[in-house]
């Protein structure tokens, strides 16, 4: 799987490749936030994906590398999950239900991914390891994760997270 190597030379963005669906592939608004710490390092980036021009939002994806304090929540609820229900201004507490792993053929690689099971029912999420140590979750909102939207993640290109 060519989207699971770390990139090479010198990156404009992340020292990782983002992976994601193309924002030109998805009929609303898209934005994109970085998570920077202490030092500047990236520690994370989430991709929001709005429904048809800013009904709300549908999606979050996070990329999260080793390390990034957002990775580890103390409560097993996925911070995307956290972030898509404030988006949608959702503040019923949710708590973690249950995780299973799920084997997903790409081609002819096999991902393994943990579906995360939290007490807001109308929360779909999903979460794979790469190769490069980054961790990828993704939190619908009323859509389940079907096998075919892993079919549609690629790397985005790199400047689309320079500042500036």
């Amino acid at each position: 799987m060519s989207f699971l190597r770390r990139r090479s030379g010198q990156p404009a963005g992340p020292d990782f490749d983002v992976l994601a669906m193309d924002p030109g592939d998805w009929p609303g608004d898209f934005g994109a936030a970085m998570m920077t710490g202490p030092d500047g390092s990236c520690q994370g980036i989430f991709l929001r994906y709005d429904l048809f021009g800013g009904r709300g939002p549908a999606m979050f994806i996070g990329n999260l590398p080793e390390g990034s304090p957002a990775r580890e929540t103390g409560d097993n609820v996925p911070f995307e999950v956290r972030q898509l229900l404030a988006a949608l201004e959702n503040d019923e507490p949710v708590e973690f239900v249950s995780a299973e792993d799920f084997p997903v053929m790409l081609g002819d690689d096999l991902l393994i991914v943990k579906k995360v099971k939290v007490s807001e029912e109308r929360v779909f999420c999903s979460q794979f390891g790469r190769s490069d140590g980054v961790q990828v979750t993704i939190a619908s909102w009323d859509r389940p994760i079907s096998d075919d939207l892993y079919q549609l993640l690629k790397p985005l290109p790199a400047d689309m997270f320079q500042q500036g």
